[in-house]
């Protein structure tokens, strides 16, 4: 570690006072990189980089390194984690290993012995290590392992397999398999958990920020028995394979309860399953959570203020219509007013709020349920979607009637809103009078604080996408870098983009005269109205997201 010490100095990484005193505390020993880390001295990067200068060995950044799991899984896991290494690459004979200490020949010798390969050592920083191993290594190692014990299992139980699935202990492969892919996925934060089956291999995959990461593969001989667990544990029918069916399962991690949303849609190579994770602690949101921007979020709020009216959230599936809705919900439910829902399915379950679920079989469906609610005495009321005429409608009765209405409807942005409902068949007139406020909505994928990058875009190419921008001082902007925080992605959670149209009088005029979407988008825009893209551009200038994720998500 003195040759460590002297590195760090001689690089400038840490002043040579405080290297000093940082040797007569702890010493040259293990501990010196420890401590400096600990006590802000030198980050993790600078002293892996001090480590590569003086062995004479390269220093890799990991979150530029897209690892790749087969390669990963060159070495058992608890060999990575007693030596502190990981594979990056295979090229033909020659493993290149990231490891904290390259000098260490007792770990490089059990590689090499383990994989039969020529060992490359290069230096990684110790934080960015912890996180390629708690996304590689936590569970896909095991994973594999219960993998291949289902597989055994299946071929001794072949006849019986799935009969006897349902009777398996908590410590079956089987139920341990899906357990842990559920876990990770609450884990890495993600939306949605995909199992589809394939020719030769059953693949899993999340969505995480809204983009889909493959995340592990496996024999397609597991295939009956994980998606078999999946609907057991979801209550849907597992004898029926030929017509997709909707399941809901909760599990308990980490001291909380996690509903998801199961959904199985038949395919030529089995059964796929689509898990929606709907994770409740994360929507327990208040109004400034949303990110509106302050003109956008007083239009808003003084729409779901009024007494009456309808207010519509309106976006693709998954641009967070519902997480909107169910905020506003919770701003103005209160012990004094009857609130209720009609959703299909109920996604989050609100303490204190009567929420109905659709029930087609039953005959309980958006328009007949609307009716028995409006027979319930609410002062709130919110519909799942609109999905046709009658619950159209019905809805737009309910706001002319004394009932403030919360709703979703699928446009490209807040004035097409209005064209919709009367292609649908609602009346102009009747439109015109009881639409509020329409709230369109994209989500992009936030940067990830911790390693964004501040640059100066070109005011040409700024002046070409429309950037509002003074040209005789550029601003600067944020674009993604990637760390082992963001997976090397450069982006984590993510943040919505707002479109608040409120009716005014002449928006009014234009429904009931049937304008275009494009003519009353101009008089919206002209009356302040913020676009999606604009309110991108805002969020951009503070840093949230990029100007690429603005371009991708809106139009």
């Amino acid at each position: 570690m003195r040759g460590l010490a002297q590195t760090l100095v001689l690089t400038g990484a840490v002043r040579a006072a405080e290297m000093s005193a940082a040797l007569a505390e702890v010493g040259d020993g293990p501990e010196l990189r420890e401590h400096l880390v600990n006590a802000h001295i030198a980050t993790e990067a600078q002293v892996a980089e001090a480590v590569a200068l003086h062995t004479g060995h390269r220093y890799v950044e990991l979150a530029n390194i897209p690892l790749d799991p087969n390669v990963v899984a060159l070495v058992p896991g608890n060999i990575c984690r007693k030596y502190q290494l990981i594979p990056l690459d295979r090229r033909g004979d020659r493993l290149v290993v990231g490891i904290l200490d390259p000098n260490d020949i007792v770990a490089l010798d059990d590689v090499a012995s383990v994989t039969d390969l020529f060992v490359e050592p290069v230096v990684v920083a110790r934080d960015a290590l912890e996180q390629m191993f708690e996304r590689f290594l936590r569970s896909d190692e095991e994973l594999s392992e219960l993998s291949i014990a289902i597989e055994e299992n299946v071929e001794s139980t072949s006849e019986s397999f799935t009969e006897t699935i349902e009777d398996q202990d908590a410590d079956a492969p089987v139920v341990r398999f899906v357990n842990l892919l559920i876990s990770q996925a609450i884990n890495d934060r993600a939306s949605d958990i995909h199992v589809e089956p394939g020719e030769s291999q059953l693949t899993v995959r999340y969505r995480i920020d809204g983009v889909l990461h493959e995340m592990q593969k496996a024999d397609r001989s597991i295939q009956d028995g994980i998606i078999s667990r999946l609907k057991i544990m979801s209550s849907i029918d597992i004898a029926e394979k030929r017509r997709p069916q909707d399941g809901r399962l909760s599990v308990a991690h980490e001291g909380r309860q996690v509903d998801l949303r199961v959904a199985t849609l038949p395919t030529v190579w089995g059964e796929k399953i689509v898990m929606r994770i709907l994770d409740n602690t994360g929507q327990r949101m208040a109004m400034s959570d949303l990110l509106m921007s302050p003109r956008n979020l007083d239009r808003f709020e003084a729409s779901i203020s009024r007494p009456h009216g309808m207010v519509l959230a309106t976006g693709p599936t998954g641009s967070g219509k519902s997480t909107t809705l169910y905020t506003a919900l919770r701003a103005v439910a209160n012990p004094k007013i009857n609130v209720i829902t009609v959703e299909d399915p109920v996604e989050y379950r609100i303490g204190g709020i009567n929420q109905v679920q659709v029930n087609n079989k039953a005959g309980l469906t958006f328009s007949n349920a609307l009716r028995s609610i409006l027979r319930s005495d609410p002062d709130v009321v919110l519909v799942g979607e609109i999905r046709d005429h009658e619950t159209a409608v019905i809805s737009i009765e309910a706001a002319l009637t004394g009932h403030l209405v919360l709703s979703t409807l699928h446009t490209n942005d807040a004035p097409s809103a209005l064209t919709r409902l009367t292609e649908i068949g609602c009346e102009p007139f009747l439109v015109a009078t009881a639409l509020e406020a329409i709230v369109a909505q994209r989500l992009a994928r936030r940067l990830c604080t911790r390693c964004r990058e501040p640059f100066t875009e070109p005011t040409d190419v700024l002046t070409s996408l429309g950037f509002p921008h003074d040209p005789s001082d550029p601003p600067q902007i944020f674009r993604a870098a990637g760390c082992p925080a963001c997976s090397g992605t450069g982006y984590r959670g993510r943040v919505a983009l707002h479109e608040v149209m409120t009716l005014t009088e002449e928006l009014e005029q234009l429904v009931v005269t049937r304008a275009t979407g494009s003519e009353m988008r101009q008089v919206a825009l002209r009356q302040g109205m913020v676009s999606l893209r604009e309110d991108g551009f805002s969020k951009v200038a503070q840093g949230l997201t990029t100007i690429e994720e603005v371009l991708r998500v809106s139009v």
